[in-house]
């Protein structure tokens, strides 16, 4: 399996970076774009470098669209965007194509390829609500960064490991060892 990691600027981005170890894990192939926001709130919130990031899939800039897999005849199975931030799914639901990542993710609609974006943010507007109803429209997964607590998580990276599990679940990754409401 395939997979394009988007990281954006969005606070949170410990997601991000939760996931692409579990999709390494995995054995899952992974191409990341990193924004320029991203690199600098990975190194803020985790103390993690664009070095670590390019250490663990194959890094792309987020100006870079010669990159392969800026094209729809670059297969890939799946993309997720976490953190996603609401400048860039407004990007998205407004087809604009202009980096990387939104092209990656346009790619990723008009293929009809899986398109998963985790957002945190609160509260929401109506322009956020709205795009965010664009994109589940033309075929895009809306996962907003909820973790769930009824698996009595004991630290932060229980709660943001639900989530990841919950992604890995949408790309249909096996995952036995994630907990579950039993």
């Amino acid at each position: 399996m395939k997979v394009i990691l988007g990281i954006t600027g969005a606070s949170g981005s410990i997601y991000g970076y939760t996931l692409l170890c579990l999709l390494q894990q995995k054995k899952v192939d992974v191409s990341v774009i990193l924004t320029s926001m991203g690199e600098r709130v990975l190194a803020y919130e985790c103390g993690i470098t664009r070095d670590e990031i390019a250490a663990k899939a194959t890094l792309y800039a987020d100006d870079d669209l010669f990159a392969p897999i800026a094209s729809g005849s670059c297969l890939y199975d799946a993309m997720v965007v976490a953190p996603c931030s609401m400048n860039t799914l407004g990007q998205i639901a407004g087809g604009q194509s202009g980096t990387l990542l939104t092209r990656c993710a346009s790619v990723a609609l008009k293929e009809k390829r899986p398109l998963i974006t985790l957002f945190r943010e609160t509260p929401l507007n109506t322009i956020q609500i709205n795009n965010m109803l664009r994109l589940a429209q033309a075929g895009a997964i809306i996962m907003p960064a909820c973790p769930g607590f009824y698996k009595k998580p004991e630290r932060i990276s229980d709660l943001v490991g639900g989530i990841a599990y919950r992604i890995l679940d949408q790309l249909g990754i096996p995952a036995k060892e994630a907990k579950r409401w039993q």
